[in-house]
Protein backbone atom coordinates (compact mmCIF):
# COMPACT_ATOMS: atom_id res chain seq x y z
CA UNK A 1 0.00 0.00 0.00
CA UNK A 2 1.48 3.34 -0.95
CA UNK A 3 1.43 6.45 1.21
CA UNK A 4 -1.58 8.01 -0.59
CA UNK A 5 -3.68 4.87 -0.16
CA UNK A 6 -2.68 4.63 3.51
CA UNK A 7 -3.91 8.18 4.10
CA UNK A 8 -7.10 7.47 2.17
CA UNK A 9 -7.67 4.34 4.28
CA UNK A 10 -7.04 6.27 7.46
CA UNK A 11 -9.51 8.99 6.44
CA UNK A 12 -12.08 6.39 5.43
CA UNK A 13 -11.73 4.65 8.79
CA UNK A 14 -12.21 7.99 10.56
CA UNK A 15 -15.36 8.65 8.56
CA UNK A 16 -16.72 5.18 9.31
CA UNK A 17 -15.98 5.62 13.02
CA UNK A 18 -17.76 8.97 12.97
CA UNK A 19 -20.85 7.48 11.32
CA UNK A 20 -20.96 4.55 13.73
CA UNK A 21 -20.45 6.82 16.75
CA UNK A 22 -23.57 8.76 15.77
CA UNK A 23 -25.87 5.75 15.33
CA UNK A 24 -28.34 5.42 18.20
CA UNK A 25 -30.30 2.46 16.79
CA UNK A 26 -29.11 -0.81 18.44
CA UNK A 27 -30.63 -2.93 15.67
CA UNK A 28 -28.75 -1.04 12.98
CA UNK A 29 -25.52 -1.29 14.97
CA UNK A 30 -25.99 -5.07 15.27
CA UNK A 31 -26.61 -5.41 11.53
CA UNK A 32 -23.54 -3.33 10.71
CA UNK A 33 -21.44 -5.39 13.11
CA UNK A 34 -22.57 -8.65 11.50
CA UNK A 35 -21.91 -7.33 7.99
CA UNK A 36 -18.41 -6.17 8.91
CA UNK A 37 -17.62 -9.35 10.84
CA UNK A 38 -18.77 -11.61 8.00
CA UNK A 39 -16.95 -9.54 5.40
CA UNK A 40 -13.72 -9.58 7.38
CA UNK A 41 -13.87 -13.36 7.73
CA UNK A 42 -14.35 -13.95 3.98
CA UNK A 43 -11.44 -14.93 1.83
CA UNK A 44 -10.59 -12.48 -0.94
CA UNK A 45 -12.76 -13.24 -3.97
CA UNK A 46 -15.16 -15.48 -2.03
CA UNK A 47 -18.12 -13.13 -2.36
CA UNK A 48 -17.41 -12.57 -6.06
CA UNK A 49 -17.29 -16.30 -6.71
CA UNK A 50 -20.71 -16.73 -5.10
CA UNK A 51 -22.31 -14.33 -7.58
CA UNK A 52 -23.86 -15.68 -10.75
CA UNK A 53 -22.34 -14.65 -14.06
CA UNK A 54 -25.26 -12.27 -14.62
CA UNK A 55 -24.79 -10.70 -11.16
CA UNK A 56 -21.08 -10.24 -11.85
CA UNK A 57 -21.85 -8.57 -15.20
CA UNK A 58 -24.41 -6.27 -13.58
CA UNK A 59 -22.02 -5.31 -10.79
CA UNK A 60 -19.23 -4.52 -13.27
CA UNK A 61 -21.67 -2.47 -15.35
CA UNK A 62 -22.74 -0.51 -12.26
CA UNK A 63 -19.10 0.11 -11.38
CA UNK A 64 -18.35 1.37 -14.89
CA UNK A 65 -21.39 3.65 -14.77
CA UNK A 66 -20.26 5.05 -11.42
CA UNK A 67 -17.06 6.30 -13.07
CA UNK A 68 -19.16 8.83 -15.06
CA UNK A 69 -19.94 11.89 -12.92
CA UNK A 70 -23.20 12.41 -14.87
CA UNK A 71 -24.53 9.18 -13.36
CA UNK A 72 -23.91 10.28 -9.77
CA UNK A 73 -25.93 12.39 -7.35
CA UNK A 74 -24.58 14.55 -4.56
CA UNK A 75 -24.57 13.40 -0.96
CA UNK A 76 -27.04 16.17 -0.08
CA UNK A 77 -29.42 15.09 -2.86
CA UNK A 78 -29.21 11.48 -1.70
CA UNK A 79 -29.94 12.52 1.90
CA UNK A 80 -32.95 14.56 0.75
CA UNK A 81 -34.36 11.66 -1.25
CA UNK A 82 -33.65 8.91 1.28
CA UNK A 83 -33.33 10.76 4.58
CA UNK A 84 -35.97 8.70 6.35
CA UNK A 85 -33.76 5.61 6.04
CA UNK A 86 -30.55 7.32 7.20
Amino acid sequence: MNKANAMESSELKNRIHHLVDNIENPGLLNRLYEILKNTQQMEEGELWSRLTYEEQKELLKAFDESEDQDNLISHDEMKAKHGKWL
